[in-house]
């Protein structure tokens, strides 16, 4: 029975020997992740800021005035004077009850989106 404890010191020698380099593996992978997710994060593009004329449009309009509305052959706004006469008339049907600065926003977004009209200067 002499030769047999020294096998099993050794037999758990390694066991535990295979425990540490389990964790530590572990913890290397784990290190891994967490750096991986913070390059990601410190890396990502930060959010564009989002206009009020922008926020008005998607809230109220986008839901029946697609993207191909703005460029179809037959659209009624020609110009940008023509554009704000439009978003007034669809806010007004649409009870929005905006105010002049509102239509302004949202013609402005709809101007720099889709139809890039010569704004009057201020």
């Amino acid at each position: 029975m002499l030769g047999i404890q020294p096998i099993q010191d050794e037999a758990q020698s390694d066991l535990a020997n295979m425990e540490i380099e389990m964790k530590a593996r572990w913890m290397l992978l784990a290190v891994m992740v967490v750096w991986s997710a913070g390059y990601a994060v410190a890396t990502a593009q930060p959010n564009r800021a989002v206009s009020r004329g922008e926020l008005l449009y998607s809230t109220h309009c986008i839901a029946c005035h697609t993207a191909e509305v703005h460029w179809r052959d037959k659209k009624l706004a020609r110009d940008w004077i023509s554009l704000n006469s439009q978003v007034r008339r669809w806010q007004q049907n649409a009870e929005l009850k905006w105010s002049d600065d509102d239509i302004a926003e949202a013609a402005r977004f709809l101007n720099s989106s889709y139809y890039h009209f010569s704004e009057p200067a201020d």
